[in-house]
């Protein structure tokens, strides 16, 4: 009683075709491709943005040193 039969599909399939005709079931189900492959795209989409690493930032001391002319750290500083 809790599950449907072949004959319960065959008459809802029945039903189905005298609704919607056979000439807009194919059109239907296409825009319903249609769908389900926009939905997947957008997934891809959003799972591609997710796994691209976010841009490395130096170390504060390397930002440091990087502005320093070079052989500044090597020289003692001179104070006026």
């Amino acid at each position: 009683m809790g599950s449907f039969s072949l004959m319960h599909w065959i008459v809802v399939l029945a039903i189905i075709l005298i609704l919607f005709g056979a000439g807009k079931l194919p059109r239907v189900m296409g825009d319903f491709a249609k769908g389900i492959k926009a939905f997947k795209a957008g997934m891809k989409e959003e799972d591609e943005a997710e796994t691209t690493p976010p841009a490395q930032v130096p170390p504060p001391g390397a930002a440091a040193s990087a502005a320093a002319p070079a052989g500044a750290a090597d020289r003692p500083r001179e104070h006026v």
